[in-house]
């Protein structure tokens, strides 16, 4: 496996970089928007293809660099169901898992620093975002912070994990870069209390400043959405309406984006193809799956996904591979839902 913690100074920000392998796929968990050419530099030097790139919540600290990842590497971005951006490619909840080849983040929702944490598991270790710190927690005083949320995040769902889980937060100040379970549960200051309120009074005493970049950080976190007016002025959009009056015209094929995981929980529109996002340059390109449908057939695709960010992407990309009567479902799955279109 390849791992590696990367750190920004200004921000005092790890970010994470997974792969199972060296040239596979990988996947990024809070990268921070200023170290996104180190970023770049290191999976050409792996020879490693960035599939999903994450955030454990929205940052107050640093901008992030989900919406550049995407922009350059044509990514998925994930984040929490809760989460108040406009929009990203993927959200999860509780339960849930992120793939890329040979890798899985088992996801668990951790509320308390903001209303929207999360932390992920991955084997012997989980990322914790500013949940759980090192000798310390998250700040719980702004962003729907909850300290008894935070309380229950703790000490229900992480210090219940193995003792030697190892824990990588998303924050360190005092230059600490790793501990575990059994670690913070016997030394971190924070958690050496005998019920939530102690707790609770704890994390309502710190009168903190607000981090410094908070003003400007917040704003450009919570608008990181792809645009997808452009495609539709270009006529390469369907709203929902037309989708639903052309989704049984056989002169269009339905392709949904999605993994796997997406498709179970959320369902499908009926009829539509099958091809999951990370596989479609090779479904587009001559000879791929995409490209021989069309060409044998002649019909029209369009593209869905969730929310309408992978599928816009995927029009880019199609039209680019000489796929030129494509188009997608503005907003995706979640507009379709909206407008009471078929799902099975």
């Amino acid at each position: 496996m390849i791992f590696r913690q990367l750190f920004d100074s200004e921000s005092s920000t790890y970010t994470y970089l997974l792969a199972s392998r060296n040239g596979g796929e990988a996947l990024i968990i809070d990268p921070v928007l200023e170290k996104v050419d180190r970023y770049l530099q290191l999976l050409v030097e792996l020879d490693l293809k960035l599939i999903k790139a994450v955030d454990t919540h929205v940052h107050a600290d640093h901008i992030t660099g989900l919406g550049a990842l995407r922009d350059r590497t044509k990514c998925i971005t994930v984040m929490g169901e809760q989460s108040g951006v406009d929009v990203v490619s993927m959200r999860v909840n509780e339960g849930d898992k992120i793939d890329i080849e040979g890798l899985a983040l088992n996801v668990i929702y951790t509320p308390g620093h903001t209303d929207d944490s999360y932390s992920f598991m991955m084997y012997d270790r989980v990322f914790t975002g500013d949940t759980l710190l090192i000798r310390g927690t998250g700040r719980t005083d702004f962003q729907n912070g909850d300290p008894a949320a935070q309380y229950d995040s703790i000490f229900n769902k992480l210090l219940k994990l193995p003792d030697d889980t190892l824990v990588y937060p998303a924050h360190d100040y005092k230059g600490d870069t790793v501990s575990t379970v059994a670690e913070e549960r016997a030394s971190n200051p924070r958690l050496q209390v005998a019920s939530v309120d102690e707790y609770v009074s704890i994390m309502n005493g710190l009168n903190l400043g607000n981090p410094k970049m908070m003003d400007v950080a917040l704003p450009a976190n919570l608008k990181i959405g792809l645009l997808q007016d452009e495609l539709e002025r270009m006529g390469l959009s369907l709203n929902c309406k037309e989708g639903i009056a052309m989704a049984s015209d056989p002169s269009i094929i339905l392709v949904d984006l999605r993994d796997d995981e997406e498709r179970k929980k959320n369902g499908v529109i009926p009829g539509s193809v099958h091809a999951p996002y990370p596989n479609l340059d090779e479904n587009i390109n001559f000879g791929g799956l995409l490209h021989e449908l069309v060409r044998s057939s002649g019909r029209k695709i369009v593209f869905y996904c969730a929310f309408g960010e992978r599928s816009a992407m995927a029009v880019e990309a199609a039209i680019g591979a000489g796929l030129s009567d494509t188009c997608h479902l503005f907003g995706g799955m979640d507009a379709w839902k909206a407008a009471q279109g078929p799902v099975v």
